[in-house]
C-alpha cells in the first residue's frame, strides 16, 4: 500500500512529490495535464507584490525554503531550471518614484528593494524615470521542471498518465483505493480542475485566464526581468516572454485575439524596436477570491487532501505549502488558518 496517491502534475503536485520522497513516503501521482497551468506560465518568483507594495505573510521565511528545495531536484535529475535574474520595475512617473521610496522605509520590504534609482540605459525601452530593483528574485522554466520531474517519475514507476476518474475512487475508514492502487491518503492537486472533483468543488476557486506572449525581439537586449504595466522576461538568444492578462470570465484554454491585442498594444507602448511573435500561450491559473491558497482535509473524509490555489505564485509557495499539508497529514500539525480550506463551509 502506497502513503500517497497524487492527483495533477503541476507545481502543486509536483511539490507535494518531492516533499514525500524527501520525506521517505511513497506514492503515485496521476495526471493527464488538462489544467496544467504551470506548463505555460511565465515562472516569474518576486517576494514583494509590486502593485500594492505588499509581502505576502511568511515571504522572507518562504523564499530561505525554496532555494535549498529547488537546488536539490536540480543536482538530483541534472537540469537547471532556476534563473536568478533580477526584476526592474519600471516607472513611469516621479510619483512611482516617491511610492519606491516610501515602500523602502518599511521594514519588512527593505531586505528585498534597492534604495538607489537605476537609470540605466536600455535602448530599445525607454526609461525616463529609471527603475527599482526587486533582489531575490528570477525565474523557474516551468516547462523543462515539470517535463523533466515527471519524466522521472515515469522510469521510476510512479508516474500514471491518464485522466482521474473519480467514480473508481472508493474512500473507506483507513485508506483509499483507486482502481488497482490502494493508499493511506489521497492528495488532489488538479488546479483549476477542481470544479470536476465532487469532494471539493464546492471551494470558491473562481481561476484567472492568463495569455502571454512569446517573441523574439533582437535589438530589445535586456538582461533584467522588466515589470511594468506587464512583465518582460528574457529568456536568452533573443527571446522574451511578455505577459499577462488577467481574465476572469473566460475560463477556456485557447489563446484570444483579445488577449493578444492587449498584450501588443501595452509592449508597443514600453519598447521601441520590432519584434516578431513567436507563440501565444494560455492556461486558466488557480486562484481564491481572497488570493490565499487552499490546504487541508476534506471537512468529512479525513484521508482525502487538497493542495491548490497557489495562483499567480506557484513557485514561491508550492514547496512550503506542500511540507504544511504533509506535516498536517502525518503529524497533527495545524494548517494556519490563512490557507487551510476550512476558511470555506461545505
Amino acid at each position: 500500500m502506497k502513503d500517497f496517491i497524487i492527483v495533477g502534475a503541476g507545481l502543486a503536485g509536483i511539490n507535494f512529490a518531492e516533499t514525500c520522497r524527501f520525506n521517505t513516503k511513497s506514492f503515485t501521482v496521476i495526471s493527464d495535464a488538462s489544467h496544467n497551468s504551470t506548463l505555460v506560465a511565465a515562472g516569474i518568483y518576486n517576494p514583494v507584490i509590486l502593485k500594492r507594495f505588499s509581502l505576502p505573510a511568511d515571504t522572507a521565511k518562504h523564499m530561505e525554503y525554496i532555494t535549498p528545495f529547488y537546488q536539490s531536484i536540480e543536482n538530483r535529475i541534472g537540469l537547471q531550471f532556476m534563473h536568478d535574474v533580477p526584476v526592474y520595475r519600471k516607472f513611469a512617473s516621479a510619483e512611482e518614484q516617491n511610492n519606491w521610496f516610501e515602500a523602502c522605509d518599511k521594514t519588512a520590504l527593505a531586505p528585498f528593494l534597492d534604495t538607489e534609482i537605476k537609470h540605466i540605459k536600455y535602448p530599445a525601452l525607454p526609461s525616463p524615470y529609471g527603475f527599482g530593483r526587486v533582489y531575490s528574485t528570477g525565474y523557474m522554466d516551468t516547462g523543462a521542471f515539470i517535463n523533466a520531474y515527471c519524466a522521472e517519475l515515469l522510469s521510476d514507476g510512479l508516474f500514471i498518465e491518464d485522466t482521474f476518474d473519480y467514480s473508481a475512487l472508493q474512500v473507506v475508514e483507513d485508506s483509499v483505493h483507486y482502481k488497482d492502487i490502494s493508499a493511506k491518503h489521497i492528495v488532489f492537486a488538479e488546479g483549476f480542475g477542481i470544479h470536476e472533483n465532487p469532494y471539493f468543488n464546492y471551494l470558491p476557486l473562481d481561476g484567472t485566464k492568463g495569455e502571454l506572449l512569446l517573441i523574439k525581439a533582437p535589438d530589445l537586449q535586456l538582461d533584467v526581468i522588466v515589470n511594468a504595466s506587464i512583465f518582460i522576461l528574457p529568456m536568452g538568444n533573443d527571446y522574451y516572454k511578455v505577459g499577462a492578462t488577467y481574465e476572469w470570465e473566460d475560463k477556456t484554454q485557447e489563446p484570444t485575439e483579445a488577449g493578444k491585442q492587449e498584450l501588443t498594444e501595452k509592449l508597443d507602448e514600453l519598447i521601441t524596436c520590432d519584434y516578431e511573435i513567436i507563440e501565444h500561450f494560455a492556461g486558466v491559473r488557480p486562484t481564491v477570491k481572497d488570493r490565499k491558497p487552499l490546504i487541508g482535509t476534506h471537512p468529512k473524509h479525513s484521508r482525502l487532501h487538497l493542495l491548490n490555489g497557489l495562483g499567480t505564485r506557484g513557485v514561491m509557495l508550492g514547496p512550503p505549502m506542500a511540507l504544511e499539508l504533509l506535516e498536517s497529514i502525518e503529524k497533527g500539525k495545524e494548517i494556519p488558518r490563512a490557507v487551510n480550506l476550512n476558511r470555506f463551509k461545505v
